[in-house]
């Protein structure tokens, strides 16, 4: 159901106001969509089943308690991929394919590395 014209006009003076008033929120806002965080989750979880194969691979042979271990965190990180995967849905990953297609993998490769750069250069 739309929004009637004096829902409309009520939203955009909220929104001026909020830009006003707070605009590295308001941008923040803008940036962040509802599939980020999911999609951030599953690169963790890949991660971690790589190091969780890579943990079996090395140690069964010595020691089956800690391959056990290993497999064990592959388990966790195909659930947790599993859950952000269900989480994000079908429109999620049109999204970061979306995405990716636009600004080109390469740049966003790029992007990432520089905000590394620039989360470890700061002084606190």
């Amino acid at each position: 159901m739309p929004l009637s014209e004096h829902e409309q006009r009520v939203l955009q003076e909220l929104e001026q106001a909020l830009y006003q008033e707070d605009p590295a929120f308001a941008n923040r806002v803008r940036q962040e969509n509802v599939y980020r965080y999911a999609g951030r989750y599953l690169k963790w979880s890949i991660l971690g089943f790589v190091i969780g194969l890579a943990v079996m691979l090395v140690f069964f042979t010595s020691s089956v308690l800690v391959g056990f271990l290993g497999v064990l965190i592959m388990f966790a990180s195909l659930v947790s991929f599993w859950t952000n995967l269900r989480r994000m849905g079908k429109a999620g990953l049109e999204d970061i394919g979306r995405s990716l297609r636009s600004d080109g993998i390469g740049n966003a490769i790029n992007d990432a590395r520089t905000k590394m750069r620039e989360r470890f250069r700061r002084n606190p």
